[in-house]
């Protein structure tokens, strides 16, 4: 039979931390902790696969489940010494969900399951505290109405609201045990009022209500944009985990917090958390009470008045810091963990690896790898290639004045301005509109994960670092500011005050969320510089990976970004971006609206020296690197006149009328030209064209080889789909390279090669190979060609093909590997069996795109080229590919 139960606690646990796929991170850390000898409340973990079999079977549980969570319930209670409904001697439950990856926030827990009017008398007697039993009782209810009944939270907060105002005080922590039992009574009666029917009693009907609701918020809807925004797959399914209870809001000797083994933001090696004395979890990440600092430098650091962990209990601080310990040794990583302090015990909830800014995670990896916790390739590994895009973001100018009216936690580091809004839909139209936007909301909860996802920046007037705000906007790379607490934030008329200042939606603020600041207007920014830690990591990674790094560009200040962040080459020059400026465009009209060749070659003799210098240009910056350079590849119309006045200046140019002019025009006007007259076939119909281009290649090549670093050329013909297209083309280059080199004495190494972008050329692969010496795979074309799809029109239907699951992704963004790479695959393999040495590449989007890199490993390419900014990002994922592959490898082996 399928084990459905794992049971884990009393330093015992049917599971391990590797079996996460199964007990979910949650679950399997729970069990691991256990073994190890942590502190932990004694419980169980539903599997995934039950969640799998609960969607598949309608929502019907497997038959054996029921008898195998009554049997571990037992192993709690014989665990614990309380027994599940008792009246006298109750066992209260926590159910939590526990997915693999850490979803924080996007799904539902329940806290003090099993309390109903007979067990709070139990829980009254165990504890000699009638208010804490009452307030459970009522934390409770509203958490099970809300997420096991689907009764609106405001309901009961309007009600806690009310009674505060009744008698006549403002904070939750000043109302009695007669006010507690009061809310207990209305909040039941208005479940019955709402929803027609009791709060359950029975407290397995409420366990069953609670994993069903559990499973059911694994499809809720900021679940899904949570999944989707990090790529977990659906079918993945969540745990459920069930726990005994423990208090940290029976007294002042209970407290309950989260702390981090290292900063999150700094990734300094430093104990990092908060805590908060007689409260229960939910309330430190909800930011409704101002948390307080474990140490007495974190205290310091943050200016705060409230006592420290560290000096308010020293004992516990002590254990704690013990636990910090073990599960940096253990786990080899920095660690989120949640903790509970019942009565001065101290007891572990929760570890998982922790969320972390891309800053710190660079800096964690170098320090461990400094302290022998982890070797030089496991740091590489562990930092995520998407996030090194974090790093470019603008910081604030330091010497640019700044009007700062408020400040707050710096919860995410960065800088940005943009026009204040106040709801996560706002947020999500302004941005959809160009908009830079900065969301400013009071806290944040998990319903604002979509307008979070467009806002350029997070804002908040109360939460710590540990609040949700905080830990969604690092791990998304937003700058943030949490618990600014002198703004003040009027939702019903969309402004907020700080001071003698009013800001109104659609404003202008900056802010800093490496320090805290909010300002007010724009504040210029500069570009960061990059950390030791970046530097050794990127040093790692290049003495890893197997692939080479290319970029594409075809401008000096392209080329010379792309070689700060070492790009090795350029791997596609697209020469028609050369011929947009304005006394380009003339000419290339000019050449187009010609119609005989004396009249061509009159204007690409005008744009012969203008290429020539833009080539001198690249050949000096890459310093002999290759640098490959595409041959005129759009269609003709692209550069055609379009206004009146364009026309009219075209026509005095060459010395036709308008109307000539107009009908060459239209006579050029294709129904597809995406997929006519374009690419080599251009070049064929006009070899002046190549011939231009080739001789400004060499001319620039030699001029350069005479005072710099050999330059080395390779010329691509695009869009070719016989061999017989690449070498007519081919011939026309090879001639006007034999020329320059008579005129000049000095020869230029180069290579002709074909991009491959069509399917019949990758089937043609071993025919065009005994043409070309290096194809590049032109990955947008190719998709476009594979599928039958423009790019430029996929945007009104590709996200419902994503969410209807009939692509994985959006295939222009990460590479089709089952249909486009299956293709790249087979051209590939047949090239090289005709060129066994063949360069092989990729210069598309995907070049840039780390699960397409991955892809570029496994079939063995050459390089892959991508926009200069996205270099690091490639080389990082190429040296993760490379270790990956050669771990699997040795593996086999083994």
């Amino acid at each position: 039979m399928v084990k459905l139960v794992y049971v884990f606690g009393g330093g015992k646990a049917d599971g391990r931390s590797y079996m996460r796929n199964l007990l979910g991170s949650k679950g399997a850390n729970l069990a691991e902790m256990s073994i190890i000898g942590l502190p932990v409340p004694p419980g169980f973990t539903i599997s995934t696969e039950v969640c799998t079999y609960y969607y598949e079977h309608d929502k019907i549980y497997p038959d054996e489940l029921s008898s195998a969570i009554e049997v571990a319930i037992r192993k709690i209670e014989d665990e614990v010494g309380t027994v599940f409904g008792d009246a006298d001697n109750p066992l209260l439950l926590s159910v939590r969900s526990g997915a693999r990856v850490s979803m924080p926030g996007m799904m539902d827990t329940v806290l003090n399951l099993g309390l109903n009017d007979k067990t709070v008398n139990g829980l009254i007697k165990r504890t000699s505290s009638e208010r804490f039993a009452y307030d459970s009782y009522r934390i409770f209810i509203q958490m099970y109405a809300d997420v096991v009944m689907g009764l609106d939270r405001g309901y009961f907060e309007e009600m806690l609201d009310l009674v505060k105002e009744e008698n006549g005080i403002s904070i939750d922590a000043e109302l009695s045990a007669e006010d507690m039992k009061t809310l207990v009574y209305r909040f039941k009666a208005k479940v019955k009022e709402e929803l027609n029917k009791p709060f359950p009693e029975d407290p397995y009907e409420q366990l069953w209500g609670a994993i069903s609701a559990v499973f059911g918020s694994w499809k809720n809807h900021r679940a899904n944009i949570y999944r989707k925004l990090h790529s977990i797959p659906d079918n993945w399914g969540t745990a459920v985990n069930v726990q005994s209870m423990v208090f940290g809001n029976m007294g002042e000797d209970c407290a309950t917090g989260v702390a981090f083994t290292r900063d999150p933001s700094t990734g300094e090696n430093v104990f990092y958390g908060e805590f908060l004395v007689n409260a229960q979890g939910e309330d430190v990440v909800a930011g409704i009470r101002t948390p307080q600092s474990l140490t007495l430098a974190g205290k310091s650091k943050h200016g705060s008045d409230l006592p420290a962990m560290e000096e308010l209990m020293p004992e516990v601080f002590q254990q704690l810091s013990d636990v910090r310990l073990t599960l940096e040794s253990h786990y080899c990583d920095m660690q989120d963990i949640e903790f509970t302090v019942q009565q001065n015990k101290l007891y572990v909830l929760q570890t998982r690896k922790g969320k972390r800014t891309v800053q710190s995670a660079l800096r964690i990896a170098v320090d461990m790898c400094d302290e022998g916790l982890i070797t030089e390739r496991e740091a590489v590994l562990r930092i995520k290639p998407q996030e090194i895009i974090q790093l470019l973001h603008p910081t604030l100018d330091p010497l640019a004045y700044r009007n700062i009216i408020a400040k707050g936690l710096p919860a995410s580091p960065g800088a940005v301005s943009g026009k204040v809004v106040f709801s996560a839909n706002h947020a999500e139209i302004a941005a959809r509109k160009g908009e830079r936007v900065i969301m400013v909301r009071i806290d944040t909860s998990p319903d604002d994960i979509h307008g979070m996802q467009f806002a350029d920046g997070i804002l908040t007037t109360r939460g710590g670092m540990t609040s949700h705000a905080a830990v969604v906007a690092r791990g998304m790379g937003r700058p943030c500011v949490s618990g600014a607490n002198n703004i003040r934030v009027d939702y019903f008329n969309n402004k907020f005050f700080v001071d003698d200042y009013e800001v109104k939606a659609g404003d202008c603020i900056t802010i800093d969320g490496g320090l805290g600041e909010v300002m007010l207007g724009e504040v210029p920014t500069i570009q960061p510089k990059f950390s030791n830690s970046f530097v050794r990591i990127m040093e790692w990674a290049d003495s890893a990976r197997r692939m080479r790094i290319r970029t594409n560009a075809e401008t000096l200040s392209d080329a010379q970004i792309a070689r700060d962040f070492s790009a090795e080459g350029i791997g596609l020059c697209r020469t028609e971006h050369m011929f947009f400026e304005a006394e380009r465009i003339v000419a290339m009209r000019k050449m187009i609206i010609s119609t005989n060749e004396t009249g061509r070659r009159e204007a690409l003799s005008t744009l012969l020296p203008m290429q020539r210098a833009d080539f001198i240009q690249l050949f000096y910056a890459m310093e002999g690197l290759p640098v490959t350079i595409r041959l005129l590849d759009p269609p003709l119309h692209e550069f055609l006149p379009h206004t009146e006045e364009e026309i009219s200046e075209v026509a005095k140019v060459v010395g036709m009328s308008v109307e000539m002019v107009q009908r060459r025009a239209s006579e050029l006007t294709e129904s597809n030209p995406m997929l006519g007259h374009r690419g080599c076939r251009l070049a064929i119909s006009y070899p002046e064209i190549p011939e231009m281009q080739a001789r400004s290649i060499f001319e620039a090549a030699t001029e350069v080889a005479k005072c710099g670093k050999p330059p080395f050329p390779e010329i691509m013909i695009p869009l070719a789909a016989t061999e017989v297209e690449v070498r007519l083309i081919k011939t026309i280059i090879n001639r006007v390279a034999d020329e320059i080199a008579q005129e000049s004495s000095i020869k230029v190494n180069y290579l002709v090669g074909s991009m491959i972008e069509l399917p019949r050329a990758a089937l043609q692969a071993d025919k065009i190979a005994a043409e070309a010496e290096f194809f590049s795979f032109g990955t947008n074309d190719l998709t476009q060609t594979t599928y039958g799809l423009s790019r430029d029109d996929t945007s009104s239907f590709i996200h419902s093909y994503e969410e209807k699951g009939i692509i994985k992704a959006d295939p222009f963004i990460s590479l089709d590997q089952q249909g486009v790479g299956e293709l790249i695959k087979i051209a590939s393999k047949r090239a090289r069996s005709v060129r066994p040495n063949i360069k092989l590449g990729i210069c598309g989007e995907h070049g840039g795109d780390p699960s397409s890199i991955s892809f570029c490993e496994e079939v063995g390419l050459d390089y892959v080229s991508c926009s200069p900014f996205r270099v690091p990002i490639a080389r990082l994922a190429a040296a993760q590919a490379t270790i990956t592959r050669e771990d699997m490898m040795n593996k086999i082996k083994d």
